[in-house]
């Protein structure tokens, strides 16, 4: 039996599995068993495999016992991957009544529904309850519901006729229910909590001394009644004169687990008056008194109705109201079962809400004008500060400071107010006179208005927004869903804007007019470079908005960018500032001044020294670590608006879209940790839904993102063809692989912290490497032999055989610039056209090598990943092929579109190789199922599998062969 977390890979497989809950004495000893119906293993590689027995029925419909490999595993092991089960598509029925099971054995278990007791044999273990009517219903419905594979292994003794009897599903739930219930509480500290090890410690205690305690508890938790209080007034808690608050009294009532909707008062059962008495039953007394007695224990306020005759209802003081009303006492009771239920009429409760902006007024003929007035002012100024402020009401009646002052000064919960008794918690209001202004930016308080939320002291309050904050509020909602006709494109561009371009120009003019900045992460070849010239040549019709621009973009792109302006705005000046003779002299309006990434690197402060009317960071997602040089140095650079320009806003994880994001828009997110915290740790664990959809919330109007494959964006875009090509070791590269392994996870295992994962990430490259070519492994030099010796150069050459002989020309991609070097000599020696180009390559030769390739000089263009993979347009290649693979899919689709964009009018073939059996073929399994996440959430790649355990790491990279499974040696 194994004990550990199951492995990522075989979650997915136990998914599809039948599940069925074997019981065991005590509770936490039980396991669940994953199997198949077809009899085959439920997880193919797994070592822990045992027989079990299952009745199931033959084609004839005849149901017999049959022998299955299943794969058992405690329950605490177990639950994670069943709750995972019940939202994983195609999972076995079973699978996912369990899964629920499991999620329903949380929530009680969160809820505090968590009671001790003995077992059969006398262990000691915890159950769930006790449980309300709502609870019941539930497990009931769970029970009904519940396939019959999932309660599938028979019970010890057969039916009147021989044959197999299988568990009831109702009390095989309520098994499962309790085993998950009894190891939850057994923590390290546990037995600090328990005074003791019963209860406390994962070993099996048996206490047969405490059986009559025991017994009491068991039948207070399985009684067929619950209780409730109902708290009654004995005064009018309507208009009243005489300055006394009404008097209060909790009434004890009985409500039928059995028959949903029956209730009735104590008194009544006790005395069988009421109609509705006789149907609890002769054992309700005990029930109740069994249920009181918990009560009791949890508030001291109801101990007289233990020592009353007829235990109908007690007289509250003023201070019992306060601890009833209070969150302790109320938790206490809910815990033990018991509902309160307060008058109708009584108005109770405090409320409270966040406002921010200008002071709310009331709505008269008067101030209404005052409020559009404000509403069509010029918009916030990013640098103000606005005032967020409290609004307090009970029952829906707001309240003044000096009215909260009354509740506070009457020290008592029932209060006199506006001609009506309200009830209110002392500390509700304790609180709420503690609530102060507090001042947030401009840019604080819209991200609040967006989302509706703010933190204020690590509490999490509902905000409402009001005047021009509202305003700008509602107008950037429309910004980000443009609807309606598009305006014009600008004079003096020189091209015809496709609609959604025109959408887009005008969704950056919007918010860049607001003093707002925006990310364009339209898909790579959508046309962001005319869409940006189309709105600086926008922003030059306004002075307010008149200036120079800033441009800053890869070394690659400079001269693509000086092209595409010179094609699009002939009469627009165009500067380069790059290279020793660079200078700022006579930047005038109007002009669009391009660097690259280093070089405002270097003279940030050159750059900081100009006013700015926009700058625009070409590839934004070079500046997506918040901490390099790069990103503090663009920080430093004040413009009135700025731009990000991506195709992938997130790479890897959630923080880039925050890098991006906060430097277009300082503020709008909060600080790194914050948004962590707030945000993306919940969305890319998927704990919280809800954060995810108020993180889209403040996103969505400054992010605008296009896909090529969305309805109408380019509908005369040929198709895409990708197909990934395995191709098999030759033995060479077998050998230098399995040393690689062995010697490779030798110096992990004794490694820790930072040197071990400097070792995983050297073992991942040099398997990759290895996969590639040998010579590329063993730094051969001095034109090493390279035919025969790698299976991935091999199914290179047919395919460029068969490219070549179409007259077609293609890209081929790989991350190592060794790699591209040797493919070059090899393509070479045999008579093959072939450009390359990596980091290393000079701006302006770059710029030649891409105007030799379109105009068809070479068929065969090298290129390194990282420093090709974004700007360039190489629309002439009909073919792309990933040598390599990269950790990110999103990277790849980058590389892969540099020929599939707007200007291509031939189909497009990806070709991505894969040496199977190794850490790629894992590697393309991962990503495949990663894809659909790659626009929001993505793993961190290579830093992810630096934090693998030995174990994982091992399966990992081990090699696969048809006739040698991993894990075999």
């Amino acid at each position: 039996m194994t004990s550990g977390p199951v492995a990522p890979a075989h979650v997915s497989a136990l998914a599809t599995c039948a599940v069925v809950f074997l019981p065991a004495d005590p509770p936490r000893a039980s396991r669940v068993a994953f199997w198949r119906p077809d009899g085959s293993r439920p997880v193919p590689d797994h070592e822990r495999i045992e027989d079990l027995t299952v009745v199931l029925p033959d084609p004839d419909g005849t149901v017999r016992g049959r022998t299955v490999p299943a794969l058992l595993l405690p329950v605490a092991t177990a639950v994670p991957v069943l709750t995972r089960a019940r939202a994983t598509a195609g999972a076995d029925p079973a699978a996912a009544c369990w899964g629920a099971a499991a999620v329903l054995a949380l929530q009680l278990a969160a809820r505090g529904r968590l009671l001790p007791g003995l077992t059969a044999e006398d262990h000691d273990a915890w159950r769930l309850g006790p449980l309300d009517a709502a609870d019941a219903a539930r497990v009931r419905d769970l029970a009904h519901a519940m396939p019959p594979r999932a309660h599938a292994v028979p019970l010890p003794r057969a039916d009147d006729d021989g044959g197999p009897l299988l568990p009831d599903p109702e009390t095989l739930l309520r098994g499962f229910l309790d085993a998950v219930a009894d190891g939850l509480p057994r923590t390290p500290a546990a037995a600090l909590a328990a005074g003791g090890p019963a209860f406390a410690a994962p070993a099996a205690r048996r206490l047969p001394g405490q059986r009559p305690w025991a017994d009491g508890v068991a039948a207070g938790q399985d009684a067929g009644v619950r209780l409730s209080l109902r708290v009654e007034t004995t005064a009018p808690v309507g208009r009243d004169d005489s300055g006394t608050g009404p008097v209060f009294r909790a009434v004890l009532q009985l409500h039928s687990l059995n028959q949903p909707g029956l209730v009735a008062d104590a008194a009544d059962v006790w005395a069988g008056t009421s109609p509705a008495a006789a149907s609890f039953g002769p054992r309700a007394r005990t029930d109740a008194l069994l249920a009181l007695r918990r009560a009791v224990n949890a508030w001291g306020a109801l101990a007289p109705l233990l020592s009353a005759a007829v235990p109908d209802a007690v007289a509250l003081a003023d201070d019992e109201i306060g601890e009833l009303l209070g969150a302790p006492v109320a938790r206490a009771l809910a815990a033990a079962g018991i509902e309160v239920h307060w008058p109708r009429e009584l108005v109770r409760g405090l409320t409270a809400r966040a406002v921010v902006g200008e002071p709310e007024t009331p709505e008269t003929p008067e101030n209404t004008d005052r409020q559009r007035t404000a509403a069509g002012q010029p918009p916030l100024s990013p640098g103000a500060m606005l005032s967020l402020d409290w609004r307090f009401s009970v029952g829906g009646t707001a309240l003044t400071r000096e009215e909260l002052d009354r509740l506070a000064e009457a020290a008592r919960p029932v209060v006199r107010l506006r001609d009506q008794w309200v009830l209110v918690a002392p500390e509700d209001v304790r609180r709420a006179r503690e609530r102060r202004e507090r001042k947030m930016t401009a840019v604080e308080a819209l991200g609040a208005a967006l989302t509706g939320v703010a933190e204020v002291g690590g509490e999490r309050v509902e905000v409402t927004a009001t005047g021009r904050l509202a305003a700008l509020r509602d107008r950037l909602a429309e910004s980000a869903d443009p609807g309606g006709r598009p305006g014009a494109a600008p004079p003096g561009l020189s091209a015809t804007l496709r609609d959604y371009q025109l959408r887009g120009l005008d969704w950056l003019h919007r918010l860049t007019s607001l003093g707002l900045g925006a990310c364009l992460a339209d898909d790579m070849g959508l046309g962001k470079t005319v869409t940006l010239i189309a709105l600086h040549l926008r922003r030059q019709e306004a002075a307010a908005t008149a200036g120079p621009a800033l441009v800053v973009c890869p070394a690659s792109l400079l001269g693509n960018w000086q092209r595409e302006i010179g094609r699009f705005a002939p009469g627009t000046a165009v500067r380069r500032y790059h290279g020793a003779a660079r200078d700022l002299d006579g930047a005038a309006a109007g002009e669009v001044v391009l660097t690259t990434y280093g070089t405002m690197r270097r003279d940030a402060a050159r750059l900081a020294a100009v006013d700015w009317s926009l700058v625009a960071a070409d590839e934004a997602q070079h500046v997506k670590n918040p901490h390099s040089a790069t990103a503090r140095a663009l920080r430093a650079v004040p413009a009135r608006a700025r731009v990000a320009l991506t195709g992938t806003p997130v790479e890897n994880n959630l923080s880039e879209l925050w890098a991006v994001l906060d430097w277009a828009t300082p503020g709008l997110l909060g600080g790194l940790g914050t948004f962590r915290s707030r945000y993306a740790d919940a969305v890319e664990g998927g704990t919280d839904p809800a954060a995810a959809e108020r993180l889209a919330r403040l996103v969505r109007p400054f992010l605008l993102r296009r896909r090529k494959s969305d309805p109408g964006i380019a509908p005369e875009l040929p198709p895409k063809t990708e197909t990934d090509r395995a191709v098999a070791l030759t033995a060479e590269q077998a050998a230098l692989y399995e040393a690689a392994v062995r010697e490779g996870l030798a110096a992990v295992s004794e490694a820790d912290g930072l040197a071990r994962r400097g070792l995983v990430v050297r073992l991942l490259t040099s398997l990759k490497q290895i996969c590639n070519h040998p010579a590329q492994y063993l730094k051969e030099e001095n034109e090493p032999r390279l035919a025969g010796r790698s299976g991935k150069l091999e199914l290179l050459d047919e395919l460029l055989d068969t490219i070549l002989a179409e007259g077609a020309s293609v890209l081929v991609f790989t991350q190592y610039v060794r790699m591209a070097r040797l493919l070059r000599a090899h393509l070479e020696g045999r008579g093959v056209g072939t450009l390359l180009l990596h980091g290393g390559t000079p701006v302006a030769r770059r710029e030649e090598l891409v105007r030799a390739f379109s105009a068809g000089e070479a068929p065969v263009f090298l290129l390194s990943l990282k420093a090709a993979g974004t700007g360039l347009n190489l629309t002439r290649a009909e073919h792309v092929v990933h040598f390599d693979r990269w950790w990110n899919p999103a990277v790849e689709s980058q590389a892969t579109d540099r020929a599939h964009r707007i200007g291509q009018d031939r189909p497009v073939q990806v070709h991505r190789l894969i040496a199977e059996g190794t850490v790629e073929d894992r590697i393309a399994d991962l990503l495949a199922r990663k894809k659909a996440l790659a626009e929001a959430v993505l793993g961190s790649g290579e830093t992810a599998l630096t934090e693998l355990s030995d174990a994982e790491l091992a399966e990992l990279v081990a090699l696969r062969t048809a006739d040698r499974p991993a894990g075999t040696r």
